[in-house]
């Protein structure tokens, strides 16, 4: 690598000696023939390139190649002035090739030459490096958006999000430089206009003061060498002012030109058919060419109909490689580890499910889980791992099976072509006919209806949802009951890193210091469990770091965190400046209080069983009697006695909520609508 850098330095300074050595004819034949094939392997090479990227080096060599023609132009004019119009057999080859005995049409010709090279490629190359470059930069802002987005709702992790980040800014960079080295070919195209009126006039000036030739003969002899110069430096600027067109118009294409073009130009056979009509048509004009008109005229009819006829084969939804032997796939013990691997969160699904899967065919279950992970998010402050999706032929057609961590959590069945009426607590004024299930996600009354009957329904007062929303209410609710087993000490060590960005001091003075990490996922993990949002990272280490050096059990400080979010917890639970709670009578407070035993790995309750079921018992008996009236039951403890009741009812009655005192704003009116005692 550092021989072909010095190489190159080389011939940067070589190319610059060029304005100021006097080249010999054949050397500067050597040098021109080299120019050229540099420039076609360039444009050749911006074919093939599917990316900007993969030829980011372009703007520098753009500018090495225009050094390289304005030397060899130098070069060039010299040796015509100062040798009688002998440049080389290269120059004296290409001008009387273009000329061809007629000086004015040779001269006509190149001009024309010159034109289109200055004002339609070189023109519209660099309109097009200017716009893209702007373009790229102002849409840098909305793609780190997007990668950001991605990377919080757990699509892509963080060295994927690097990567990302990088590419866009090479790209930037990238047009960027194109904008200005595209001016470098028009100043190339500028200067060749100048090097050919400076050769025909200061050549000719110089012949008649030499003397010793007529006009004619002075006159053509230049001319020929200043048209096979101007040649021979504006053919590889054509090729490079080409290149920089078609790589700079490449940011939409994903492969290379001669593919997409293959590929987009037949995709179209009735273009084809029609283009070859019109060829027939023109025949009937007097004086159009027949032979030509009917020889590309039936081959785009017969091309056309081969490719309409053709049977293009159908795209399938997933392929897998399935190993020819089994035994020899497994002999390898890196493919056996492969079996070890287990699901965070996994779907199995009936085939009349696939449907919604399918991607290709419409289904939007992927997009719906999108949604959900930043909708969780940015509710919850955590982010969900991918869902695996998979389908199990042993299952009914319309049931799906949700696993967390390999075992199945919850099961249920939908009907793909109803919807689910589901009726709410005020009742319905009518009934609809349709097959009476529980909900999934809540377990309320519903029915599958018929679609015909879905507005009928709406009328009625049920709410009515299609079969994808139930499944997708249905494992939304399942990962929030299990998000507390979902949250890894990973996440936990991701999120330290992301309040570290603002908040250095405080992680480095907490974790590890007053609390390891493994204690904060409990923790974590217990506000999870009670579906309180882990978002505000901040109050959190703070509230341990102050509380931390008192205690060590974990759910002691669970319940400073849950006091220190006393404002999150009223709004989730108070609507307008009241609660009606579910009291607890005093006597069993301190039953409970009298029961509680601390050890060094935590506390815990030993409570006679008896006693536990006479109160377990008394609650659902108020549960009941206050259910028809409020939504949210909410039971209120005092302080030092909400963790053990709600550890003590979680197993009979695992949803419902448990508050302190502590935990709502003194603000907020409290009511007791009904009282637990023995």
């Amino acid at each position: 690598m550092k021989k072909i850098n010095n190489i190159l330095v080389v011939l940067i300074v070589g190319i610059i000696l060029l304005i100021i050595i006097p080249l010999p004819a054949e050397v500067l034949d050597v040098m021109i023939i080299f120019n050229i094939l540099i420039s076609l392997t360039i444009m050749l090479t911006t074919m093939y390139t599917t990316d900007v990227l993969e030829f980011s080096a372009f703007p520098s060599l753009l500018l090495i190649t225009t050094l390289l023609r304005v030397g060899l132009n130098v070069s060039s004019t010299r040796l015509i002035l100062s040798n009688g119009g002998e440049a080389g057999k290269v120059i004296k080859t290409f001008g009387e090739f273009v000329i061809g005995g007629n000086v004015v049409v040779g001269l006509v010709v190149f001009i024309i030459i010159v034109v289109v090279q200055f004002l339609v490629i070189t023109k519209g190359a660099e309109r097009v490096a200017e716009v893209a470059a702007r373009f790229t930069l102002d849409a840098m802002p909305g793609k780190q958006m997007a990668i950001d987005a991605d990377l919080n709702a757990g699509i892509i992790d963080e060295n994927t999000a690097k990567e990302r980040r990088k590419k866009i800014q090479r790209s930037a960079d990238f047009y960027g430089s194109m904008d200005g080295a595209s001016k470098f070919v028009k100043g190339d195209a500028i200067i060749s206009i100048i090097v050919i009126f400076v050769n025909i006039i200061g050549g000719s000036i110089i012949g008649l003061l030499n003397g010793g030739s007529d006009v004619t003969t002075i006159m053509t002899t230049y001319t020929i060498a200043t048209v096979g110069d101007g040649l021979v430096s504006q053919l590889p600027a054509l090729m490079v002012s080409t290149a920089t067109g078609l790589l700079v118009t490449r940011a939409a294409s994903e492969n290379s030109l001669s593919s997409e073009l293959t590929s987009q130009l037949t995709s179209q056979p009735i273009a084809l058919m029609i283009a070859g009509s019109v060829m027939f048509i023109l025949c009937i004009i007097p004086g159009m060419p027949k032979v030509p008109l009917f020889v590309m005229g039936g081959l785009f009819l017969f091309i056309g109909n081969k490719l309409r006829t053709q049977v293009r084969p159908e795209k399938s939804y997933a392929q897998v490689e399935v190993p020819e032997s089994e035994m020899d796939f497994y002999r390898n013990i890196d493919n056996v580890y492969t079996l070890l691997n287990v699901e965070q969160i996994e779907i199995e699904f009936g085939y009349s499910i696939i449907q919604f899967m399918d991607e290709a065919s419409g289904g939007s279950f992927v997009d719906r889980v999108v949604l959900f992970r930043k909708q969780f998010a940015i509710n919850y402050g955590m982010v969900i791992p991918s869902v695996r999706l998979k389908d199990n032929i042993q299952l009914s057609p319309g049931e799906y099976v949700i696993k967390i961590k390999g075992e199945e959590v919850a099961r249920a069945e939908v009907l793909t072509d109803h919807y689910l009426a589901m009726i709410p607590n005020g009742g319905v004024m009518e009934e609809v006919e349709g097959i009476d299930v529980l909900d999934p996600a809540f377990g309320t009354d519903a029915k599958w209806i018929a679609a015909k009957d879905k507005e009928d329904a709406e009328v009625y007062g049920y709410t009515v949802i299609d079969a994808l929303s139930v499944i997708i209410t249905h494992m939304s609710e399942t990962i929030k009951r299990y998000a507390n087993e979902l949250l890894s000490r990973q996440d936990v060590n991701q999120l330290l890193t992301n309040v570290k960005k603002d908040n250095k001091g405080l992680v480095e003075e907490v974790v590890p210091t007053v609390i390891s990490v493994g204690d904060l996922q409990k923790i974590l993990g217990n506000l999870l469990k009670e579906r309180l949002p882990i978002k505000d990272m901040v109050t959190i280490l703070e509230t341990i770091g102050n509380y931390g050096v008192v205690t060590k059990d974990t759910d002691m400080l669970t319940e400073y965190v849950r006091q220190a979010f006393k404002r999150t917890i009223t709004r989730m639970y108070v609507k307008g400046n009241k609660i009606n709670v579910i009291a607890l009578d005093p006597d069993i407070e301190k039953n409970i209080m009298s029961s509680i035993r601390k050890t060094e790995h935590g506390s815990y309750i030993t409570m006679d069983p008896g006693m536990m079921q006479k109160i377990v018992t008394s609650l659902i008996e108020q549960i009941k009697k206050i259910n028809a009236q409020s939504e949210n039951i909410v039971v209120l403890t005092s302080p030092v006695v909400r963790f053990y009741f709600k550890k003590m009812t979680e197993q009979f009655l695992p949803d419902i909520t448990v508050l302190s005192f502590s935990e709502i704003e003194s603000s907020v009116k409290i009511v007791a609508s009904a009282m637990v005692s023995m």
